[in-house]
């Protein structure tokens, strides 16, 4: 077991988020950047779209999105970013950046030994976010842009770990170790992260509260959606290795929230907004 290495990435991690200097790795660059544009509350829309368009995928992204079946029901298509940016909302620019930075990152020459398993966290990833957004409309009547950002950003320790893994050959080779790292420490990490980064309280703490174990009678806040959200995903869509687990995400919980036929409705509602995700983000 790489035990040692596992303490020493934790602890480079600890360093890094409680200095003042924290070293983000590059692929979050823009996502800072949007996050950052998106605080001033006088940014304009012509601000806004000079920003995404001095980047071409999140630019391409943005147009994509706008001219989704989704966002576009009259077929009226529009080719600049600020159009773009008008259809599907200055907000929703914040899902998409960090969509990109995550295309990138998955894409990166250090994250080839993750390969199978970072396909299968974006692909839960998609089916959280569009089940938070359901969730978020249907039930708890709350903010379903922010519910679908909170769901994109929910395992952002996991892909934030992995890419500090990457520098330990040692533990990427041993699976169990590395699973029991992702799996133990993700939620935790990716609440330092996104409180480092700024992100709104309800934000962080429904990322740090979404694995905790708990009885919900019913989804009423953000840190409901979300922790519904995964334990949904995880029926079909989990990140997780069922070898080095031992056993499949208890589920259970479910079954007492929903009736089934309310149950299949959100999922068959869901599976529209993962295809719309995934075709608006080219995915």
């Amino acid at each position: 077991m790489s035990k040692p290495i596992t303490f020493k990435i934790l602890e480079d991690i600890a360093k890094d988020l409680s200095g003042s200097e924290i070293s983000f790795p590059t692929f979050l660059d823009i996502t800072f950047q949007v996050r950052t544009a998106l605080k001033d509350p006088n940014l304009s829309v012509e601000q806004l779209a000079k920003l995404v368009g001095a980047e071409p995928l999140m630019s391409t992204k943005i147009i994509r999105m706008a001219n989704s079946a989704a966002l576009n029901p009259s077929g009226k298509e529009v080719a600049d970013v600020k159009n773009g940016i008008i259809r599907v909302g200055m907000e929703a620019v914040r899902s998409v950046s960090f969509a990109v930075a995550m295309e990138q990152l998955l894409k990166s020459k250090q994250m080839q030994p993750f390969e199978g398993i970072s396909k299968k966290l974006w692909e839960h990833t998609a089916h959280v976010a569009s089940l938070s957004r359901v969730l978020a409309r249907k039930i708890a009547r709350i903010n379903g842009d922010e519910a679908m950002f909170t769901g994109l950003v929910h395992d952002i320790g996991v892909f934030y770990l992995m890419s500090r893994a990457a520098g330990f050959p040692e533990l990427v080779a041993d699976k169990a170790e590395l699973h029991a790292l992702l799996v133990g420490w993700h939620d935790n990490i990716g609440h330092a992260l996104l409180t480092a980064l700024g992100s709104p309280e309800s934000v962080c703490t429904a990322v740090l509260e979404h694995e905790n174990e708990r009885e919900i009678k019913e989804i009423k806040t953000l840190s409901d959606v979300l922790y519904v959200a995964n334990k949904i995903a995880n029926r079909s869509a989990s990140w997780r290795d069922a070898e080095q687990a031992g056993s499949a995400v208890d589920t259970s919980m479910l079954d007492t929230l929903f009736d089934a036929a309310t149950l299949q409705e959100l999922i068959a509602e869901s599976e529209e907004e993962v295809a719309s995700l995934k075709a608006a983000l080219g995915g």
